[in-house]
């Protein structure tokens, strides 16, 4: 049984498949189109039409709840408003906090060592250090 060799410029995979399934979306207005045909369809015809569009009859079943509860017009893309100068200050002041408690928490990460270290040292030279301050208020 001889193998096929190929050459570096043949393809080894199948130009018919696709490399990575590819999730379909179908927007409202594909929808609506697609039910409007299925709607339209004599019987025997729908199994073509599903096949046509890529579709399963639990997708039509779905949409067609949808179009019946008023979801489907739903879906339609709204635009999003422009964001207000409160909210963008708002955003800004936010980032710059992050950036802050961010750097804060480094110096306080690099002080506790520090004091480690110091009381270490103060260990193996034998000296005693003061007792800590309490936190306690009157």
């Amino acid at each position: 049984m001889a193998s096929k060799k190929t050459t570096p410029d043949q393809s080894t995979h199948d130009p018919e498949v696709r490399p990575k399934a590819a999730r379909t979306h179908w927007s409202a207005r594909d929808r609506l189109r697609i039910l409007a045909a299925a709607d339209a369809c004599a019987p025997g015809e729908l199994g073509a039409l599903m096949r046509r569009e890529g579709i399963y009859s639990s997708h039509l079943a779905r949409w067609r709840r949808q179009r019946a509860e008023g979801e489907l017009a739903a879906l339609t893309p709204k635009r999003k408003a422009a964001p207000t100068p409160e909210a963008q200050r708002q955003t800004a002041e936010l980032a710059r906090l992050r950036r802050e408690n961010q750097r804060l928490q480094a110096k306080l990460a690099q002080a506790e060592v520090i004091i480690d270290v110091q009381k270490k040292l103060a260990t193996l030279l034998g000296i005693t250090l003061p007792a800590p301050p309490t936190d306690a208020q009157d």
